[in-house]
């Protein structure tokens, strides 16, 4: 799966299970109108009927990502991460373990689950994939409304737990890793990336942390697609 753009997210430094700071001419009037138009047939050689089609303009995606009542497609660990491997930027990754809860809390950690109960969370998402020793686990949580996706973004505080699987040993448990945040209608979305060989990532680490932002553009572009979706079978049902 190809990723394009994205709105940037914010990416920190995590202290042992994850610390991270939170952190797209004429001016002559023209005739007025006459009183009275001609009917078609009192014109010579006669004319046809006018028609008249409405022109619409499509609603952006995020007004659909904003309301439980329009983005309303089916919504699971399967339709968010759908294919066994994805690309960002050239850099293929493999999708190792995905899973879903309605306990929001229980796959947060070192804050993150506090603020997810605050502002009631629905769901939450996860995947992890994995690139050349490298592994990011995304969490996609789920709201009722656009504030409290937002609100959870600013108050954020770290973070999604990583999710071991396939090849995939537990990894960002005991040791430093790179994290983020982002938010897009009523989602909010994170990152944690590290070794898969139990290594720390440091600041000065430039691979976790572009396999973070990696995951985090994915994050946003598939979120982005439900509601590109959304918006395009609206227009076409008229």
């Amino acid at each position: 799966m190809a990723i394009g753009g994205g709105a940037l997210a914010t990416v920190a430094v995590a202290s042992i299970v994850a610390v991270a700071v939170v952190n797209e001419s004429g001016d002559d009037p023209s005739p007025g109108p006459s009183d009275t138009l001609p009917e078609p047939e009192d014109i010579p050689g006669g004319g046809p009927e006018p028609t008249f089609e409405e022109d619409r303009p499509q609603a952006p995606p995020e007004d659909y990502l904003a309301s439980p009542e329009k983005d309303t497609a089916p919504l699971s660990a399967k339709t968010l991460f759908p294919d066994e491997s994805m690309l960002v930027n050239g850099r293929q990754y493999t999708r190792a373990a995905t899973d879903a809860t309605r306990k929001c809390a229980s796959n947060a950690q070192s804050g993150l689950g506090a603020v997810l109960r605050e502002q009631d969370c629905q769901r939450l998402f996860r995947a992890t994939y994995e690139r050349d020793g490298l592994a990011f686990t995304l969490g996609v949580a789920v709201f009722d409304s656009t504030g409290r996706a937002t609100a959870v973004k600013d108050g954020y505080r770290p973070n999604v737990t990583s999710l071991a699987g396939g090849d995939v040993p537990s990894f960002c448990r005991t040791v430093t890793c790179r994290t983020t945040v982002n938010a897009l209608g009523r989602y909010a979305f994170f990152t944690i990336a590290g070794h898969t060989n139990g290594e720390p990532a440091g600041k000065d680490d430039a691979k976790a942390k572009q396999t973070a932002l990696d995951g985090s553009k994915f994050g946003y572009n598939r979120v982005l697609a439900r509601g590109k979706a959304a918006a395009e079978a609206d227009g076409a049902g008229g």
